[in-house]
């Protein structure tokens, strides 16, 4: 006798289930990227020296509640933000830039809405107060500074105690002397690191509106040199960053 007889094979659900687990997973990526991490590589040398071409990091969606930028292709389905909450002064964010929101952009807040932002010979001032700056040294490092001569780094501490540092490439350069901006309702005022080599509030980005934030830079989890693809495997033991992984990217 059959040890098997009387029992029913049960075959899988073959095309129509692995559809329906392919399904599931695309709507479990887009609600977590919506509402919680989304993937970011840093794409030019704007945040030089704090985050460097080749990062890729995780950007958290909730830190400043959610607008339709919040999710893929930013659908109009909603106006303003929901659950929204206010960068603080030197968070690094990412945002839709304003003239073209099919664009991400990534730079740090230093201005909140009333604020008066203005850079005089090379110094950060808010509402009047230059902000610290001092020298800390330099950097000779191309893969860092983008640059083969020695970089003048500057520490900057903004009024709430965040403090971070800052690339001079170029003394007395376009940047380092603007008029005075006076920060609308709603909106944000956004510079580079990298001062000299930062399209960013000053210039063409403009004020952030609130609207275009898509969220808060969090943690380095991957860093390749060299302008390689993560792909690129065979690249990987002389690209790798290994020291840059797991850092804060702020």
């Amino acid at each position: 006798m059959n040890a098997d007889s009387g029992k029913t094979v049960q075959k899988g659900g073959g095309i129509g289930e692995t559809i329906n687990v392919i399904v599931q997973a695309l709507v479990l990526a887009v609600i977590i990227r919506t509402l919680f991490f989304q993937p970011f590589s840093i794409p030019s040398g704007s945040m030089r020296p704090t985050l460097l071409e080749g990062d890729y990091l995780f950007v958290t969606k909730w830190a400043y509640g959610y607008s339709r930028h919040s999710m893929p292709f930013s659908p109009n389905l909603f106006s303003g933000r929901i659950f929204g909450a206010d960068p603080e002064r030197g968070d690094v964010a990412v945002f839709k830039f304003p003239p073209n929101p099919s664009v991400d952009y990534i730079k740090r807040i230093v201005g909140l809405p009333g604020d008066r932002i203005q850079v005089r010979q090379g110094v950060l001032t808010i509402n009047g107060e230059p902000v610290k700056r001092e020298k800390i040294g330099q950097i000779d490092n191309p893969d860092i500074t983008e640059k083969d001569f020695p970089v003048d780094v500057y520490r900057e501490t903004l009024p709430n105690g965040v403090s971070y540092d800052t690339l001079d490439i170029i003394p007395n350069s376009q940047g380092d002397d603007t008029r005075e901006f006076v920060v609308p309702p709603g909106h944000f005022f956004a510079m580079g690191d990298n001062r000299d080599n930062s399209s960013d509030s000053r210039f063409s980005v403009g004020f952030v509106p609130a609207e275009n934030l898509v969220g808060r830079a969090t943690y380095v989890f991957f860093s390749i040199a060299g302008g390689a693809s993560p792909l690129e495997i065979w690249r990987w033991p002389a690209e790798l960053r290994l020291d840059r992984f797991l850092n804060p990217a702020h």
